[in-house]
């Protein structure tokens, strides 16, 4: 009877294949040293322009390569991943969702699953990064990003993708929309219990990171954008604190001008009307929101756990996969 447990390692890819090899040797070394699980490779190719090279090693590790129709971007591969496992693979225990580059280090995957044993697999978990590998500019905008996020939706997020998700929760992730825009954001806004576990984070393996500038703006507003219903009233109340300090400058100035004997300024009439402009541009923003969230609630989409397959162009198997 085999009682091992079986670890599905999912992975977006996106021309990284020399530091998927790596991670493929990685994994490899981890399942030599890990006598009690199985592990096993998910790799969505999203859409790469360099081919998967002919002669790639396996390191004896069963794997899968899914290969997209077209470039969706990082979450929605991840997205494509996880809702693959959960309607075609059976045999699993545990999916670990992780990027190819080698700053999610496989030797850390062992962490994660003791803390969801720990759990008794009721929870998602996540690393929380203490120490990270990146550049300075790159940390200055995480850093902002980070309490952007949490000014805009009241929520903290301080960690990424790398995670555990247990079988009985995987579910539940599959069947939420937010998902699609950001991965660890929606589970947030989901209410899945998830817990932290502190890690460092690891060097890429090879080349430059792909994340520019560009890419970490998309990034910050995708996570953003699954609060948008909280995010609406977070502008409303706003809007309304503007709009009552400037109703009170508007009055302060009347005040003055009509029932005091104090001189006024030739330009108060210019500022009032300027206050009055601002008033007027903050209540026509929030009216906008708050019609553009409440039109958003009347169409009920159903959650879909397959829509994966429409983005699958192929997939190959090595040799060694037993799913």
């Amino acid at each position: 009877m085999n009682l091992k447990k079986n670890i599905y390692c999912l992975t977006p890819i996106y021309n990284d294949w020399e530091s998927f090899a790596i991670l493929i040797q990685e994994i490899h070394q981890l399942k030599q040293n890990l006598s009690t699980y199985n592990f096993f490779v998910l790799a969505v190719n999203d859409g790469s322009t360099e081919d998967l090279p002919e002669d790639f090693d396996y390191k004896n590790i069963s794997a899968t390569v899914l290969n997209l129709k077209i470039n969706i971007g990082h979450q929605r591969a991840i997205a494509v991943g996880l809702q693959y496992i959960y309607n075609e693979v059976s045999d699993y225990d545990f999916v670990v969702v992780m990027d190819s580059d080698g700053e999610d280090k496989p030797q850390d995957i062992k962490d994660l699953i003791n803390k969801a044993e720990q759990e008794q697999e009721k929870k998602i978990i996540f690393a929380q990064r203490k120490k990270r590998q990146e550049s300075t500019f790159f940390k200055v905008g995480y850093f902002f990003y980070k309490y952007l996020f949490y000014f805009l939706t009241g929520q903290k997020i301080s960690f990424g993708n790398f995670s555990v998700i247990p079988k009985k929760l995987l579910s539940k992730v599959v069947h939420q929309n937010n998902i699609w825009n950001h991965y660890s954001g929606g589970i947030i806004q989901s209410k899945i219990p998830f817990e932290k576990v502190l890690l460092d984070r690891g060097k890429r393996y090879k080349g430059v990171s792909k994340m520019n500038f560009n890419s970490l703006i998309v990034y910050g507003l995708s996570s953003i954008s699954v609060y948008f219903d909280f995010l609406s009233i977070r502008i409303l109340r706003f809007s309304l604190y503007g709009i009552g300090i400037c109703s009170i400058s508007v009055l302060y100035i009347l005040y003055q001008k009509l029932f005091t004997d104090n001189a006024i300024p030739g330009w108060a009439s210019s500022l009032t009307l300027i206050i009055l402009g601002i008033i007027l541009q903050l209540f026509s923003v929030t009216l906008v929101v708050l019609l553009l969230q409440l039109s958003s609630r009347k169409n009920i989409s159903t959650p879909n756990a397959k829509q994966y397959f429409d983005f699958i162009e192929n997939k190959f198997r090595n040799s060694f996969l037993n799913i």
